[in-house]
């Protein structure tokens, strides 16, 4: 949820392939204790299986109703309990609100960090810079890690439109994987999402080792407005996986396959 589609598709397709079972379209209705320490869970759809472990990993909501903010006219999201703001700033304009507590904001702490420090610049100094809450870095460290910035593929059509978005996207195998044999049957996977009306750059995503550190610099250049033709005429170092962003040249809508080979 969040993240781009296609690329939490492969992220779930590799994780299968090394042999997670994942029970899709269903949530769990009934848990009970079965032979000893075990646990059956019983599903939504009537289904059920045991486990040795369960673990609840369900989100979280802000802690905001005994604030009792609604005396306030501070307005909340019913559903979570978040606060609704723009620029940090509520619907009551001496309260704001920074980090996860705030409605729309990615729940990371140094965006809570940067969001709090450009904030006390705007309040007490003579800052008017506000938050950018695009083109942040972000990394999930699921086995084949992903790295991304900017607007997923489905946001960025969203906003802009099918016929003024075009993707740049190839599969490659990393060299490091080339030499496990339990790595080499997974492809790694980079995409880059464009605005063809002005080659703006509008997120770029990476599947393979290492995401995070391949991704932070990229940041920098997308809040710099980063240009496609900038990125592919940057030069790339060889062999690593980074250089596959800057060498794109496959695109969805051809119709071409994206799969390369190794080095």
């Amino acid at each position: 949820r969040g993240f781009d589609r296609e690329c939490a598709d492969k992220i779930g397709a590799n994780m299968e392939g090394h042999g997670v079972k994942f029970r899709k379209g269903v949530t769990p209705s009934k848990l009970e204790k079965v032979d000893g320490d075990r646990i059956k869970v019983t599903f939504s759809d009537g289904t059920s299986d045991e486990y040795d472990t369960v673990l609840g990993a369900i989100g979280r909501s802000a802690d905001t109703q005994k604030l009792k903010l609604d005396g306030l006219g501070v307005k909340t999201n019913p559903k979570n309990g978040k606060i609704i703001a723009k620029h940090e700033q509520s619907s009551s304009p001496n309260i704001y609100a920074c980090g996860d507590v705030m409605e729309g904001c990615p729940e990371l702490t140094p965006v809570a960090i940067q969001a709090g420090v450009l904030l006390m610049r705007r309040l007490f100094g003579a800052s008017n810079e506000a938050m950018d809450y695009v083109n942040i870095c972000t990394t999930v460290f699921t086995p084949i890690e992903y790295a991304c910035v900017g607007l997923s593929e489905d946001d960025a059509i969203a906003e802009r439109g099918d016929k003024d978005i075009e993707v740049y996207h190839r599969e490659f195998l990393p060299l490091e994987w080339s030499l496990s044999l339990g790595r080499a049957d997974h492809n790694a996977f980079a995409k880059v999402i464009v605005d063809k009306t002005d080659d703006s750059v509008l997120g770029i995503h990476y599947l393979g080792p290492n995401a995070g550190e391949v991704m932070q610099g990229y940041g920098v250049s997308m809040k710099k407005g980063l240009k496609f033709q900038d990125l592919i005429g940057t030069v790339g170092i060889h062999p690593t996986s980074s250089e596959e962003i800057v060498t794109l040249s496959v695109t969805k809508s051809s119709g071409e396959d994206a799969a390369a080979g190794g080095c």
